[in-house]
């Protein structure tokens, strides 16, 4: 395919109203010059020709990214960078010319940010393969790697494929735009920050030269942007793979390999976006589950919504809580969780009765309120007026029988383990 003269095909009308109408519907925050996503029609209505004359020219300036910290749970936190609507406008466009370019060269089993692939695309292999015999795994942690990508080395494997220097420049203008941070500008000398429309692709363009690497050797993996597992047959393999893929990473790509996170281990002893996994007894097949973290995770969140000192309503808790439930059962939904789900959802119906309970403030108001759901009159005085603490009242018949599953289901909580009976596609 000739790419010497991609820009007029970024420039095209076609190509622009659809990067307008990604960007808008993608939303995002502002970057560093305020502008919100909304204002971004009229913008272009009065500066769409100034941009394409300035792209055309090599005369385009991006802006800094604004830095934004996301905390992990783990204490520590994920770098994004926010370019301007402006520029992820820009970026959205080139992206949408050079992706299918680039799409037939990356390899089979790479899923992350690629058209029509997904994670649970990606624990469907991964699992296949594990199932074939190779159930030693290599997990490789690349450390920080969207803030550690080397720019020479990425416009060197850029430049084999396109050949139109204005989108060669313009790609690097966007690596070397630089970064705000509490209004402090700071050089952008290495990375591809995340949150920029064009980063996913500039990964995947860095990682399909490990993925070729390893497609040469032969080995098995999968790989969702930055996190690979390679499996092979035996221990003494996978030792030596991790010494040699670390090496070729690091030399290579020059790239950095946490050391400490990266491990050998069996399935059972990984973590992959989000899934464990576990030797079926009947079946002895390795499938997928939520991991324990992905589990730990779903808790503090729902205890977050949860909290008895929350001053919002409870219907609005259980409309948090229904979000939150389908949001994590449509990810996990591929792996086996039906003794997981009836768990949580005793949890989250015991949590519930509690934000109840202490709604109903008085004991006077709490036996009135017990009765009025069936109670006899003795049992909800009893219950009322007993002094216990809300936790130990809650786990009582009067308030089980009071606020049961089914008066909570009425009252529109979703229940985990039907949802995911409606929606699992265990693997």
């Amino acid at each position: 395919m000739d790419t010497s003269n991609l820009m007029e095909q970024i420039l095209s009308s076609d190509n622009l109203n659809r990067a307008y109408l990604q960007v808008v519907r993608n939303k995002g925050a502002e970057g560093v010059d305020g502008m919100k996503y909304t204002e971004l029609k009229e913008h272009l209505e009065l500066n769409g020709e100034i941009i394409k004359e300035q792209l055309r020219t090599r005369k385009y300036k991006p802006q800094p990214v604004l830095r934004v910290e996301i905390p992990k749970p783990n204490g520590s936190v994920r770098n994004l960078g926010v370019p301007t609507v402006t520029d992820r406008f820009v970026q959205q466009a080139i992206a949408q010319v050079l992706t299918p370019i680039f799409e037939e060269q990356f390899h089979d089993h790479s899923y992350g940010f690629r058209p029509n692939r997904s994670a649970h695309q990606a624990i469907y292999t991964a699992l296949d393969i594990m199932n074939s015999g190779n159930d030693w795994i290599v997990d490789i942690d690349l450390e920080k790697f969207f803030d550690t990508v080397n720019h020479d080395k990425l416009m060197t494997i850029i430049g084999r494929t396109i050949k139109d220097g204005d989108v060669i420049s313009i790609i690097r203008k966007f690596l070397v735009s630089g970064i705000m941070i509490d209004d402090e500008f700071e050089d952008s000398v290495v990375g591809t920050p995340q949150g920029g429309n064009l980063s996913p692709l500039l990964a995947n363009i860095m990682l399909n030269e490990l993925d070729k690497e390893m497609e040469k050797r032969g080995l098995n993996f999968v790989r969702y942007a930055d996190d690979c597992i390679i499996m092979v047959g035996s221990e003494m393999a996978a030792n030596r793979v991790m010494r040699n893929i670390s090496r070729f990473i690091e030399e290579k790509l020059s790239l950095k390999v946490n050391v400490t996170k990266s491990k050998v281990d069996k399935p059972q002893g990984i973590k992959y976006l989000g899934f464990g996994f576990f030797l079926d007894d009947k079946t002895l097949q390795y499938k997928a589950m939520p991991h324990a973290k992905a589990v730990e995770s779903f808790k503090s969140k729902m205890r977050s919504i949860t909290c008895r000192s929350w001053g919002v309503s409870n219907s609005y808790k259980v409309e948090r809580l229904n979000q939150l439930i389908k949001g994590w059962i449509n990810y996990f939904k591929i792996g086996s969780m039906r003794n997981i789900c009836e768990k949580l959802d005793r949890n989250i119906r015991y949590r519930l009765r509690m934000c109840i309970w202490k709604h109903w403030k008085t004991p006077r108001k709490r036996a009135k309120n017990l009765m009025k759901l069936g109670v006899s009159r003795r049992l909800a005085y009893s219950t009322a007026y007993a002094g216990h603490h809300v936790a130990k009242v809650c786990k009582s018949l009067a308030v089980s029988l009071a606020i049961n599953n089914k008066r909570l289901a009425s009252f529109g909580l979703v229940s985990m383990l039907d949802y995911y009976n409606e929606k699992s596609v265990t693997c």
